[in-house]
C-alpha cells in the first residue's frame, strides 16, 4: 500500500498485481483441494517442530507495529527463543499485502500480515496460503476526507462530486457500502482511481472534492490541511496473519507460535502505548515528525490502526468467511476482481484443520 507520508507505516494492498490471465484461469480450482501445492495434508509430514530460519515479512519500514516489537525485543519478547532458537530473517520493506502475497507465491516469505483483499487475489491467483487467523479491522479505519467549505456534509452530498480511491482496496469496499447505505452506486460519482500519494496530491491541491482512505493517512491528512470527515463511513475488512502451506504444514508450531506472538506483541503495545510508541520514534518508525508520532500515539489509544484488533485474534469462521464472500462477489461484480471465486468455501476447507487446531491450543495461551 502507497504511504501519504514518507513515514508513516500503512498496511493495506496496492491495486491488483497478480495476473488477470492467472487469476481467471485458477479461479475455478479456489474452492477445493485442486488449489493446494501439497500432496499431504497439512501437518501430516514428519519434520522438526521448528525451522532454522523463518523469513518473516513486514509492510513499510517495520518499525511501528507488532512486528517491530517481535524484531527489537521489546517488552521481554524473545520470537528466536520461542522458536527453539530458530534465525528470523526479517523482510521489511513491502509496500503493501499484496507483494507479499506474490512473495510467498515465490517461496520468499514464510509468515506475513495481510488484508482480506489481497487474500482473496491469493485465493484467485491460486498461491499456497493459510489463513491461520484472522480479525476484523476497526470499523472506524476508514474516512472520507472532504474541505470544510466544499458544502459537501453527508454521503448523499457526493453526487456528481469527484471521489478518489484507490480501487481494489479497503477503501474501495467501504465507499461501495457507504454509497449503498445511501442510496447510491459508484455509478452516482465520479469515480477517480489514485494510488494513496496520488490521491494526497489530488486532494491537497483540490484536483478531487473528496478522498477516501485508511489511518494513520487519513488523519494525518485532516490535521495537516484542515480537512472533515463525513459521517457513516465504516470499514468492512479483515485482516489475516498467514503462512505459506508449506510452512505450515512442516512446522505447524512454529506458525501457531508466530501467529500468538503477533497477538501479544499487539497487547504489549496496547497496554503500554506511550512508552512503546516512543521506541518505535527512537527507532526511526515517524522519521523526524513529531506530529506523525503524536498521530500513531492517539489511534494506537482510539483502536484505529490496522493492526488495533490484533489483540484479539481468531481462527477463521463462518461469519468472517461470509463477509469476505460478499466482499468478493461485490469486487466482481464491479469488475475489480477478473473472475468469480468460491472464496467462503476455500476458506473453510478441512484440509486447514491440522494447523487450526495447533493454533487454537496456541491462542489459548495466556
Amino acid at each position: 500500500m502507497s504511504k501519504t507520508s514518507a513515514s508513516l507505516p500503512l498496511s493495506h494492498p496496492h491495486a491488483p498485481l497478480l495476473s488477470r490471465r492467472h487469476f481467471v484461469a485458477t479461479a475455478t480450482m479456489a474452492g477445493g483441494s485442486a488449489a493446494l501445492g501439497l500432496g499431504l495434508p497439512l501437518a501430516a509430514r514428519a519434520a522438526p517442530k521448528f525451522p532454522s530460519v523463518v523469513n518473516y515479512a513486514q509492510i513499510g519500514e517495520g518499525k511501528a507495529e507488532p512486528g517491530a516489537v517481535l524484531r527489537y525485543n521489546m517488552g521481554g519478547f524473545d520470537l528466536s527463543k520461542s522458536l527453539g532458537g530458530a534465525k528470523i530473517d526479517w523482510k521489511p520493506g513491502f509496500p503493501a499485502s499484496l507483494p507479499v502475497v506474490e512473495a510467498m507465491r515465490a517461496g520468499a516469505i514464510d509468515f506475513s500480515f495481510i488484508t482480506s483483499t489481497a487474500l482473496i487475489y491469493a485465493i484467485g491467483g491460486n498461491v499456497p496460503l493459510v489463513p491461520l487467523v484472522s480479525y476484523p479491522l476497526p470499523a472506524n479505519e476508514v474516512d472520507i476526507l472532504v474541505y470544510p467549505d466544499s458544502g459537501i456534509k453527508t454521503i448523499q452530498d457526493l453526487k456528481g462530486k469527484r471521489v478518489a480511491d484507490h480501487r481494489g482496496t479497503t477503501s474501495t469496499y467501504s465507499l461501495v457500502r457507504s454509497l449503498e447505505a445511501a442510496g447510491m452506486t459508484l455509478a452516482d460519482i465520479q469515480y477517480v482511481n489514485l494510488p494513496g500519494p496520488d490521491a494526497a496530491s489530488a486532494f491537497a491541491n483540490k484536483r478531487v472534492d473528496a478522498w477516501i482512505t485508511w489511518q494513520p493517512g487519513a488523519e494525518l491528512n485532516v490535521r495537516r490541511l484542515n480537512a472533515v470527515t463525513l459521517p457513516g463511513v465504516k470499514t468492512y475488512d479483515y485482516a489475516f496473519f498467514v503462512a505459506t502451506e508449506k510452512f505450515a504444514s512442516e512446522y505447524p508450531e512454529a506458525a501457531a507460535i508466530l501467529a500468538r506472538t503477533a497477538r501479544d506483541a499487539q497487547r504489549y503495545i496496547e497496554a503500554k502505548p506511550d512508552e512503546v510508541v516512543a521506541k518505535f520514534g527512537e527507532l526511526g518508525g515517524f522519521g523526524s515528525n513529531k506530529l506523525e508520532q503524536q498521530i500513531y500515539l492517539d489511534l494506537v489509544k482510539s483502536s484505529r490502526l490496522s493492526f488495533s484488533g490484533a489483540g484479539q485474534l481468531n481462527l477463521v469462521d463462518e461469519k468472517t468467511a461470509t463477509d469476505i464472500q460478499s466482499l468478493a462477489d461485490s469486487f466482481y461484480t464491479l469488475k475489480i476482481y477478473p473472475a468469480k471465486i468460491n472464496v467462503k468455501e476455500w476458506m473453510m476447507d478441512k484440509r486447514f484443520e491440522p494447523v487450526r487446531r495447533v493454533v487454537a491450543q496456541e491462542l489459548a495461551k495466556s
